[in-house]
Order: C-alpha cells, then structure tokens, then sequence
C-alpha cells in the first residue's frame, strides 16, 4: 500500500480474487505483545475470544503470555475447554441448567469454566447444576459500572445479599466481581475514557471493601473493555483483564484514540465491480462489513468504513452498503473496474463473525491460513 498507515501491510490482497477477510499476521503479533507489555505483570490477561472466534490465535494469545480466556458463548467455552486452553470465564448469565451441566462435566478441574449471576435466579441454576454433577461452580458477580446491560448495581444493599449468596453455598466457589465498561466505545477521547476506567475502578474496590466488612472474601477483581485496558486508570488492586479487540484493532478504537491505522490487523480485500458519476462499487457488503458504526450501537461516525487502493495515499469512505456490495464514494478520482481495495472496518469483531474463514497475509514462508469457525487450517498460495 502507498498509504503511509498501511505500507508493507496486508501484502498479497491485491491478488485475491474474490472478497476475504485478511489478517496481517505480522501486526497481529504486535498487538499480542503490546497488550503484554501494558499490563506488565500487575494482573493477569484472560482475553475475550469473541473477538476472533479462531483457536489459532487463542493459541499465540497464550503463548504470548495469555494466562486465561473469556467467552461469550458455551461452544465458544467449549471449544478452549477441549483444547486445553483453560480457565475460561463464561462472561454471559446462564439460563441453561442442561447447559451449565455439560460445561462443568466438560471441565477437568475446579475453575476451569467460570461463570457469571447477576440474579438469584442466575445463582440457582448454577448451584443446581453443580448439585447435579457433583462439581463446585466458580461464579462471579456480574457487576454494572454503567453500560446498564447486564449486572448488579454496586451501590445496592441486595447486591451484598447476592454476594453472600454464593459465598455461603457449599456447591459454589465465589471467584470475585467482574465487569465490562462497555460504555467507554461511546466517549469522544482517551481522557474521557480514562475517566470511565476511573469509575469502574473506584466502584469494584469500594464494593471489595464493603464485601470484606461484611465478611465476604472477594478472590477477584476482573475487568474488561479494549478502550479502558489501553486508556486504564492503572491496575491497582485489579487481579485480571479481558480485552478482546485489542488483537484486531479497528477504526473506531482509531477514532478513540487509542490505536493508528498501522495498529489495525484485519480487513476486507475487496476489488471494484462497477463506477458511476458517484460511486465506486465494491464487491462486498453488509453480509461481510456489517452494518455496524460502532460497538454497543455506538455512532460516532457515518461511514461504514474506509477503502484504501494501492496507488492511493488517502482512502475512499464507505457510504452506504447493501447485502453484496459497498458504496465507495470516489469525488471524482474513479478507480477502473477490477481495482483491488482494502477496507478497513468500523468495527472487528462482527466482522470477524460474519467472515466465514480468516486468511492470514504476511506470513514469512508465504503460506496461508485459513480459520473456520474457531479452527484454522492450512493452505498454500
């Protein structure tokens, strides 16, 4: 790419023929070993797969110094689980007993899977399934810091209750608070941002005090949130972190502030298909980009992304998007038809979701892998 923020990366898209979603290895690796570097031992790293969905990159996430992992969805649990690749923290209430059951049997030891309540009735399941394998459940206590999604209000007299809960059930082990500032994707600066990772800080270690007076151990403080672990309020007292986009990057942690372009691993190689006096049409589209502007329903911007061209220093905007095709606006500058693009994504994940298969570019012997559904393959080029 002539692009400055994109030289020397992604190399090889322009080759492909048909619409892909590409990983720059080499880039990828840095954003493993950064997120290492920030934390710098203070607290453990369980990163959130949901992110990737690939047991490849789980596997260079921990032997880049990953300690554990975070889920959103039980296959996804399973998936670490059967590769070995425990403890997983299951980061989404339950409601399944039949569910619960097959994770903890999955498991070969105590805290291998490790759950969340936020209710009573969340806690009952738990404790249910666990009497019925005979296993102890780890659980955490959701806690909101002000996304307002799921978790308890730290501040409420119940949610000592509910801390006490878990803590006197014998088929319970009472692993700690956790919480996702989840808000922070909606500020308009690191500073902002720094503030909300202040908050959430200020809100779990007054609870672990008040926990503690009451005479309620808390094991754990776990926190989550790519835009909070970079933009951090440091780590005092924080015993874990679960980033996840942090491997990917994309534009809005660009518009954050917290990243460059030249952080930003993933994106969709593309090729022109048809020009009008307006735009540039691009062989993909919402069924690959998504439609998202931002996480959490967050839009900051109007674009669906940027399309940048390897004779180009500056990107075209993605205007619109329907199903199979992206609408590139070209101000004049028309790119002939077959024209290979890059786009960079709003937002990674839902595009790593969507992609069906990772292929991975920048790999040194020049080979290529391809991840389906959380396991990747081989191919040559």
């Amino acid at each position: 790419m002539k692009g400055p923020a994109l030289d020397h990366r992604f190399g090889g898209f322009e080759r492909l023929e048909e619409p892909r979603v590409v990983v720059d290895v080499p880039t990828l690796r840095r954003n493993l070993a950064r997120a290492i570097n920030l934390v710098g031992g203070q607290a453990a790293l369980h990163p959130h797969v949901k992110t990737h969905k690939s047991l490849e990159i789980a596997r260079l996430q921990r032997q880049t110094g990953a300690v554990g992992f975070t889920a959103a969805r039980p296959y996804e649990a399973l998936m670490l689980l059967e590769a070995g690749l425990s403890p997983v923290t299951l980061a989404y209430p339950m409601t399944s007993h039949r569910t619960v059951c097959a994770l903890l049997q999955a498991s070969s030891r105590q805290g291998d899977i490790r759950f969340i309540a936020d209710s009573s009735e969340t806690i009952e399941i738990l404790s249910r399934a666990a009497l019925e394998t005979g296993r102890t459940a780890s659980v955490f206590l959701k806690i909101d810091v002000g996304l307002h999604r799921c978790g308890v209000d730290p501040r409420a007299p119940s949610t000592l209750k509910l801390c006490a809960d878990i803590d006197h059930d014998t088929r319970l082990a009472f692993a700690g608070l956790l919480s996702h500032a989840g808000h922070a994707y909606g500020a308009t600066s690191v500073t902002a941002i720094r503030s909300i990772a202040e908050t959430e800080l200020s809100l779990l270690q007054d609870l672990r005090q008040r926990l503690r007076l009451s005479g309620v151990n808390v094991p754990s403080l776990s926190i989550g949130s790519t835009p909070t672990f970079f933009a951090n309020a440091g780590f005092d007292g924080v015993d874990e972190v679960r980033p996840g986009n942090y491997v990917f990057m994309d534009l809005t942690a660009v518009r954050l502030g917290f990243a460059e372009r030249s952080d930003l691993a993933l994106a969709i190689a593309a090729r022109i298909i048809s020009v009008n006096d307006r735009y540039a049409i691009a062989n993909v589209g919402s069924k690959m980009l998504s439609s998202d502007l931002g996480a959490h329903g967050t839009s900051a911007t109007t674009s669906f992304g940027e399309a940048w061209r390897d004779d180009r220093t500056a990107p075209l905007s993605v205007a619109k998007l329907s199903e199979e095709h992206a609408f590139l606006v070209h101000d004049g500058d028309r790119p002939p038809v077959g024209t290979p693009v890059l786009i960079l994504p709003n937002h990674a994940c839902p595009v790593a979701n969507l992609s069906g298969g990772l292929l991975s570019l920048g790999e040194p012997d020049g080979s290529r892998r391809i991840a389906t559904e959380g396991v990747f393959s081989w191919s040559s080029t």
